[in-house]
């Protein structure tokens, strides 16, 4: 199996690389577009014709893993443009490279597809999204399912893991705390998620990618948490004196984005289908970052 990962450089992308690197004859390719890392090769996914590009031509891959857009969900609404290509023309592109190649397509979707009216939504709960973010990609999964017979829709939300910038929320946080600097927090009560560790999500698709799964999955923890709660759990392991968290609600902060309330998944479908399948939990992340903590 010859798999290409586009995004490697994020969360998401480095972790399904670390997982399908790790199987037996797969052969794994990661690229980067705006930020490289160690093993990763250039792909413009704006322009799959750029001369600069790593040769997909000669790589031939069956599957490819599309992990790249544009997430900055407040700057998406203000630069519709810039997050339609980004999220909508960049999943073209790998809709084109899928039918080159007779490849898989995985495409890395969102809970911010659905309004936040319900929470622990399943993969057949009526979509309706509210930021352009949201919009953008709902655009990309109906291309994906109009386009393509063979894919997988892996919908995830609140990721958190090992990765090489640490931009994820509780890698911030968990940092940040270990420094022992003041920190002042204003953070939503309202909004609602199950947050799901990037290891476990590309251990999952590797799974539906290995088994020939097709169709749409919902990726989650059994935590279900808001903003101050998860917060409260990172403070439990790295908080000290001078950690202060503000409880807010989503209307006070005055985002330019509107957002899901109540959002998180079930994993139903994917736990019936693998019932032997361990999502962790933020605490089982949190006690393995203490473990390892070098501060």
């Amino acid at each position: 199996m010859k798999v290409l990962v586009l995004g490697a450089s994020g969360l998401v992308g480095g972790n399904c690389v670390k997982v399908f690197e790790s199987k037996e004859n797969v052969d794994v390719v990661g690229t980067y577009f705006s930020f490289e890392t160690e093993n990763t090769v250039f792909f413009d996914t704006l322009n799959p014709q750029n001369p600069e590009n790593f040769n997909v031509d000669e790589f031939k891959p069956n599957v490819i893993v599309h992990c790249g857009a544009l997430t900055h969900v407040d700057y998406c609404e203000d630069h519709q443009e810039e997050s339609y290509q980004k999220t909508v023309q960049s999943t073209l592109n790998a809709i084109e490279l899928c039918k080159k190649f007779n490849a898989k397509l995985v495409y890395l979707s969102t809970d911010y597809v659905f309004d936040g009216t319900k929470g622990f939504y399943k993969e057949e709960d009526e979509v309706n999204p509210l930021s352009i973010y949201g919009k953008h990609k709902l655009e990309a999964e109906l291309a994906v399912k109009k386009e393509l017979a063979d894919f997988v829709i892996v919908r995830i939300t609140n990721v958190y893991g090992d990765e090489v910038r640490g931009k994820n929320f509780i890698a911030r946080l968990s940092v940040n705390m270990q420094k022992g600097e003041p920190m002042e927090l204003r953070l939503p009560y309202d909004q609602y998620a199950t947050p799901a560790n990037a290891f476990d999500i590309a251990k999952a698709i590797w799974l539906l990618v290995n088994d020939k799964k097709v169709g749409i999955y919902h990726f989650g923890s059994t935590d279900y948490l808001n903003r101050i709660q998860l917060c409260q759990k990172v403070a439990q392991y790295f908080g000290h004196d001078k950690v202060v968290i503000n409880p807010i609600s989503t209307k006070e902060m005055n985002q330019a984005a509107d957002r899901p309330l109540l959002g998180g998944f079930s994993t139903e479908k994917f736990i019936k289908e693998y019932p032997g399948f361990y999502f962790s939990n933020v605490d089982d992340y949190l006690k393995k970052l203490k473990l390892n903590s070098t501060y």
